[in-house]
């Protein structure tokens, strides 16, 4: 399919300043970012590629890596950093702290505001939400990246930020690369040695919350905390 060969107002760009970019399907909005097709494929067509890589589809860019990407014939170095520095950007605009300061009521809020960045990630990253005494948002800090344990996770790398910014309380948040947000004993026994620590500072640690593909549990709402 050449895009040129589409009526104007069914081509992405034209498309997209005529009726906004909601009005784009995931393989539009994708052949926007790619630009340019190659000599056998147009950018659209390239864009479905990417997306039938997986039948997960759009959900599954998420765990491409830049390699998965240079193999889709007809895309070469510039487009894949093109189509990763996209999905990079999306994930800080889904993450980054609100303007208006927001008070957490539950552990689906967490959930929520961890999901988008953390439920495709291949390795297990360990984050600290910091609130003041309010129960509001101050700052969320990534304490670690690799393979969490019990012995890897230390006290002082999870409470420093915490001290030196004078947060009331602080919430812990992991993801599971698995997919699968079960605890493991490695998770619980974690939780209960920094409980145990935070009662020490004054600095209470609220939840614990495991992050998979969609999905979470809450150490605190299993009786874990």
């Amino acid at each position: 399919m050449n895009i040129k060969k589409l009526p104007v107002a069914e081509r992405p760009v034209e498309k997209l300043l005529l009726r906004g970019a909601s009005s784009l399907s995931n393989s539009e909005l994708l052949a926007l970012i790619i630009h340019t097709g190659s000599r056998e494929k147009s950018a659209i067509d390239l864009a479905e590629e990417l997306l039938s890589i997986n039948f997960k589809g759009l959900s599954y860019m998420g765990e491409l890596a830049i390699e998965d990407i240079l193999k889709v014939n007809g895309i070469g170095p510039q487009k894949a950093c093109a189509i990763m520095a996209a999905m990079e950007l999306g994930n800080r605009i889904s993450v980054a702290p609100k303007y208006d300061k927001f008070a957490i009521k539950c552990s689906e809020d967490v959930a929520n505001y961890y999901m988008p960045e953390l439920r495709h990630k291949k390795k297990e990253y360990l984050k600290a939400l910091l609130l003041n005494t309010k129960g509001e948002v101050e700052f969320s800090e990534t304490i670690s990246v690799g393979e969490l344990s019990n012995t890897a996770v230390h006290p002082r790398e999870v409470f420093n930020p915490a001290i030196k910014k004078s947060a009331a309380a602080i919430i812990i948040v992991h993801n599971h690369p698995s997919g699968d947000p079960t605890p493991s004993d490695d998770d619980i026994q974690t939780t209960k040695r920094l409980i145990s620590v935070g009662e020490i500072i004054g600095i209470k640690l609220l939840d614990h919350i495991i992050i998979g593909d969609d999905k979470y549990v809450s150490l605190k709402s299993i009786g874990e905390i």
